[in-house]
């Protein structure tokens, strides 16, 4: 399978980081190797997006402080970025609020149409919707030269650098950018037509709260799961068939589950959040 006829894949992680720990970076790391190594997807990019101070959770760190912790986590990084818009919204925002901005906001940002989990893979999803500015080379293009084949952190930087600009600095998170969602973005860059999804990332314990009565409204379930997708980075001794089955929603979308584990069909073993190993 050729690189673009792969599953273009951006993991999104929600929670408070508080603080970010080792085992969250390593989460995205296992998954995204996982992923890969299934031959089907290629995760272009990673975001990080850090719960909002009226969350409630005891304890829970002003989120100038936990987004500059994060900062700080990723800056090695070449694919893993930060983003502060939940922080920087009047309230909390539900995970799937979260989710359908990140989507909404890639397509306006590449001017293409992002496709959920359902979409057929057959079915391009990502072309062009208007007609590039004159001379406007295609950021992620086959000329048939092996000295210009793109890559994925070549695609996901090509769309950083769109976001930055349409961005502006907020006071006192100077290291931070916030979308401007009413800016012009003017003419869409054309892409080779890709199929691009953002897909939840998680831990086992997420997964397993799904089966908490009341915990979560069903249809934002529904959404998260059954439109988007979620790659789970369970801990050992988890048993992720187990907690799917305790659900019905689910286990209506277990296709659409995707469990990160080694050579062995093993869980990976996480770093637990809870146990704080910070960096």
């Amino acid at each position: 399978m050729t690189e673009s006829a792969k599953t273009h894949v951006i993991l999104l992680s929600c929670g408070s980081f508080n603080p970010i720990t080792k085992g969250h970076i390593h989460m995205f790391e296992k998954a995204r190797e996982y992923l890969h190594q299934t031959g089907r997807y290629i995760v272009i990019g990673g975001i990080i997006s850090p719960v909002h101070d009226s969350y409630g959770k005891p304890g829970l760190v002003s989120s100038r402080h936990r987004l500059t912790m994060c900062q700080l986590a990723v800056q090695s990084s070449d694919w893993i970025r930060v983003d502060p818009w939940e922080c920087y919204q009047d309230t909390w925002q539900t995970t799937c609020s979260v989710l359908e901005h990140h989507r909404d906001l890639m397509k306006r940002v590449t001017g293409c149409i992002l496709s959920n989990i359902n979409t057929p893979s057959s079915t391009p999803v990502i072309g062009q919707l208007t007609q590039p500015q004159a001379q406007t080379t295609p950021i992620y293009q086959n000329h048939g030269n092996t000295n210009h084949k793109p890559t994925a952190i070549k695609l996901w930087g090509k769309i950083s650098e769109n976001l930055g600009k349409i961005c502006c600095v907020r006071p006192h998170i100077d290291r931070f950018t916030f979308v401007d969602e009413n800016a012009n973005l003017g003419t869409a860059i054309r892409y080779e037509e890709i199929e691009l999804r953002i897909l939840l990332l998680c831990g086992s314990d997420l997964l397993e709260s799904f089966c908490i009565p009341g915990l979560w409204k069903d249809s934002d379930m529904e959404v998260i799961v059954g439109d988007f997708g979620i790659v789970v980075v369970p801990r050992d001794g988890v048993d992720t068939e187990r907690i799917m089955n305790h659900s019905a929603i689910l286990r209506k979308y277990k296709d659409n589950i995707i469990v990160v584990k080694d050579a062995g069909s093993h869980p990976m073993s996480v770093v637990s959040s809870t146990k704080r190993l910070s960096i």
